[in-house]
């Protein structure tokens, strides 16, 4: 039965039909969730409703993975490989501006960046697939990765530690794996992914500039650690403009400056932070080279010091050619070869999905929200941001299809 195609097993039509019995439950689902954010490895309440789903579905699962919120779920089925499909479910310190009426209910916490969608689509297949798996056996072995903390918390990256791919949870090993993210930029009922890097790697630094602090009437008697930052800062413009060929991508952003109590002092120290966005080998290497050495010399030509925390981050989010190649033959089948965009370069955003493309072939698809008639929605991480419950039936209907015809 490995070799079964989703037609064999359950009609296109039949499939939508299901989506579609659940469509009303599920954004009430999804608008539960986008009330109730919850950052990284505290999603405690969403880590909950996730197992009650679950439950209900009958679906086997194993929880308290990844410090405790994350889940793997697993629907049995054919062959002893896996394919699995992940959702990520924590939420952002965004105070929410949007005036739903299911806005946050959390002050300073929202879901600014669509993880309630992702959960919701995740638990949407779920409840499909299971209703199909009740009637024959699925192609496949079927794993429901539910992540915590993805928002700079690695929670990708515990998933893998905790064994969550190589069989040792629940469910056989994993063989192919996909996810998605929802995507203001690209039109609704439309899809796109690119074969290689997709996202970069997303490192951060921490630098403390210190000097000899002073009235601030008296300069002279201070080694100032103000304008030591502020030059180290500027300098860091080099690296993009000066280090790196114009056509290799690179961002270096300083996004955080701590320093001073009142405006007649010149304070001990400065505390700069920020990050750096590659596509990975010999940039990203110069690029922690050439800021640790511009930071420190800076500062020493300013008569201060610096101490240089590089901090690796995410790796690439690197799709796998053959998990591409099944991708797009499994929307294009669903959608309409007009409704697949071939996403023409990689974004300098970061994303832990990474961590599981680093480990089985893998494939991470945005998944369109742009309103028809609309030039522009709020974008990701802003406080105005809502995901677009029109896109969730998309997602659903991709999820389950990869699950029946992924091979």
């Amino acid at each position: 039965m490995t070799g079964m195609t989703m037609d064999a097993l359950v009609s296109g039509a039949r499939l939508r039909a299901l989506i579609e019995e659940e469509l009303e439950a599920l954004v009430a689902l999804r608008r539960d969730l986008h009330r109730h954010p919850e950052l990284g490895y505290e999603e405690t309440r969403t880590n909950a409703v996730v197992r009650d789903e679950l439950e209900r579905c009958g679906i086997e699962f194993a929880g308290d993975l990844a410090g405790g919120t994350g889940i793997l779920g697993h629907l049995p089925g054919a062959g002893d490989a896996a394919i699995a499909l992940r959702a990520d479910m924590d939420a952002l310190p965004i105070t929410e501006e949007t005036g739903l009426e299911y806005a946050s209910t959390r002050p300073g916490l929202m879901h600014a960046c669509g993880h309630d969608g992702h959960v919701t689509m995740l638990v949407g297949a779920a409840r499909v697939l299971a209703a199909i798996a009740k009637e024959r056996e699925l192609p496949r072995p079927v794993s429901l990765v539910f992540q915590p903390a993805e928002e700079g918390g690695a929670g990708g990256r515990r998933m893998v530690e905790d064994g969550c791919l190589d069989g040792s949870v629940i469910g056989p090993p994993i063989a192919s794996m996909y996810g998605l993210h929802g995507w203001p930029g690209l039109a609704l009922g439309n899809v796109g992914t690119r074969v290689g890097p997709l996202l970069a790697a997303a490192d951060m630094f921490e630098i403390t500039v210190r000097g000899t602090g002073a009235h601030a009437a008296f300069p002279h008697f201070a080694h100032d650690p103000i304008v030591a930052a502020s030059a180290i800062v500027t300098a860091f413009q080099t690296i993009a403009s000066r280090n790196v060929d114009p056509l290799d991508p690179i961002v270096v952003s300083t996004t955080v400056i701590r320093g001073g109590s009142a405006h007649n002092i010149i304070p001990e120290e400065v505390r700069l932070e920020g990050t750096v966005r590659t596509l990975g080998g010999d940039t990203q290497r110069m690029a922690m080279d050439r800021l640790g050495a511009l930071a420190e010399h800076t500062a020493q030509a300013h008569g201060c010091t610096a101490d240089v925390d590089y901090i690796l981050g995410y790796p690439v989010t690197e799709n796998h050619a053959d998990a591409v190649g099944t991708f797009n033959r499994v929307a294009t089948g669903a959608l309409g070869g007009d409704r697949i965009v071939d996403v023409p370069r990689p974004f300098m955003g970061g994303e832990d999905f990474a961590f599981y493309c680093h480990q089985v072939p893998a494939c991470f698809f945005l998944l369109g929200l742009l309103p028809p008639g609309v030039a522009s929605m709020p974008q990701l991480h802003q406080p105005t941001f809502d995901f677009n419950d029109e896109a969730l039936a998309t997602g659903v209907e991709l999820f389950c299809r990869l699950a029946l015809d992924g091979a």
